[in-house]
């Protein structure tokens, strides 16, 4: 989430140029999105499947190092080049810890309140964004103990893998990904561990969790019982991904190209941010509410027309309330499909498979930050959220028509 908000600061600095005068004769803030998003694509579509090779714990910890000392490097950049390059290497980090976290929050999570697990656990994430939104804000303009404050805000994200990494020790492995390996006792123990007492009900074993394959099989994802699944969660990842990522990036540049200055469009964005991690928990009450694909396209719809709305206006707080709003929308559209794609396959291949259709709205977001950055230069936000409002439009169609069922459902029997 620190693409969007730091990006204005950097071009400010000196150390990012718009429009032709960037690294490959385009604007440095879509270089560095694209930079961002492409390591992600290469984490997901690359090394998603070590998660259910090596476990869900291990991986984590392991991505989590990965991006904390890629930050630090990327922290101490001397120009637009290097920034590019170590952000590139950090996303590959942070790809492969978005789908071992997806697989693990759906493996640990009653089927009752699966939904809601995804949305608390999006909250949480999303404390990131009214952080690295407040800390650009105020940060930016400032040099701290010699160092440029947008150092600082590096500094800062990279730090926080500290704590993260206190709290990992306390969390289990997987219980039906041991199983699927073939690790039964270590299974029951975990599985012990996580109901605070032995379990009531019979013991493990491997037939619950399908055959014990101790290696992916991402081709899987296409033989005849996944493969309309995996199409439609390919074509969904695409769409969403223009929307959820064409709001959050260029959040703050969208607000100056309605007519207000930098610092000012970081304290808007600022505001916009606190409702990150408001959004999902207003949502978690529907969230096992509602059939999981019928909050998508409600979700889809809402981000078109408020984003439409937002183009059209330049009063402040009409701009942070239609913020708030696309907001809202557009987390609901997040969680509901980080838990959507997460349900669909069975656990021997689950960070496969969702590493590869989430790939691809890593590689979606890479294309579209240079067609909103030419869309924002030559039409303004009105072309950008017209943009957006058309791939939403794609989303509908596509979860609409192929989307499964899947509310109330234990993982196995989604999984066939």
């Amino acid at each position: 989430m620190m693409t969007g908000y730091i990006s204005p600061a950097l071009v400010k600095a000196g150390v990012f140029h718009v429009g032709k005068a960037g690294l490959l004769a385009q604007s440095d803030q879509a270089t560095f999105a694209a930079s961002t998003f492409l390591g992600l694509f290469i984490g997901t579509i690359g090394l998603g499947r070590v998660a259910d090779r090596f476990g869900r714990r291990a991986i984590f910890t392991a991505s989590l190092i990965w991006y904390a000392v890629a930050t630090l490097l990327m922290a101490s950049a001397h120009g637009a080049l290097d920034l590019m390059l170590w952000r590139l290497v950090s996303g590959i980090g942070i790809g492969v810890e978005l789908v071992t976290i997806d697989a693990y929050v759906s493996e640990i999570a009653p089927a009752r309140l699966r939904g809601r697990a995804f949305a608390v656990n999006q909250a949480i994430q999303f404390l990131a964004v009214p952080a690295v939104a407040l800390a650009c804000w105020r940060l930016t303009p400032l040099t701290v103990l010699g160092l440029a404050g947008w150092r600082w805000v590096m500094i800062l994200g990279a730090s926080g893998a500290v704590g993260v990494w206190i709290i990992r020790a306390a969390l289990p492995e997987s219980p039906r990904w041991l199983a699927s390996v073939g690790r039964m006792a270590e299974a029951e123990a975990a599985m012990n561990r996580i109901e605070g007492s032995p379990v009531s009900s019979a013991p493990l074993t491997a037939t619950a969790t399908g055959p014990m394959i101790p290696r992916a099989r991402l081709a899987e994802a296409f033989a005849p019982a996944y493969r309309r699944r995996t199409l439609m969660l390919v074509a969904l990842n695409i769409f969403q991904a223009v929307g959820f990522y064409g709001v959050a990036n260029w959040a703050p540049s969208l607000i100056a190209a309605r007519g207000h200055t930098v610092t000012q469009s970081l304290g808007y964005a600022f505001i916009i941010a606190i409702s990150y991690p408001l959004s999902p928990l207003v949502a978690s009450l529907i969230a096992d509410r509602w059939e999981r694909r019928t909050q998508i396209i409600v979700a889809a719809i809402a981000t078109g027309l408020l984003g439409l709305a937002f183009a059209g206006q330049s009063a402040p707080w009409v701009l942070i309330a239609l913020g708030v709003g696309v907001t809202f929308a557009a987390n609901l559209m997040s969680f509901a499909y980080h838990a959507y794609q997460s349900e669909l396959y069975p656990t021997r291949m689950r960070a496969s498979a969702v590493g590869f259709v989430y790939s691809w709205s890593r590689i979606s977001t890479v294309a579209s930050s240079f067609v909103i950055a030419a869309l924002l230069g030559a039409f303004g936000a009105g072309g950008v959220f017209a943009f957006i409002a058309l791939a939403m439009a794609g989303v509908v169609g596509v979860v609409g028509l192929f989307g499964p069922r899947a509310r109330g459902l234990a993982l196995e029997e989604l999984s066939g």
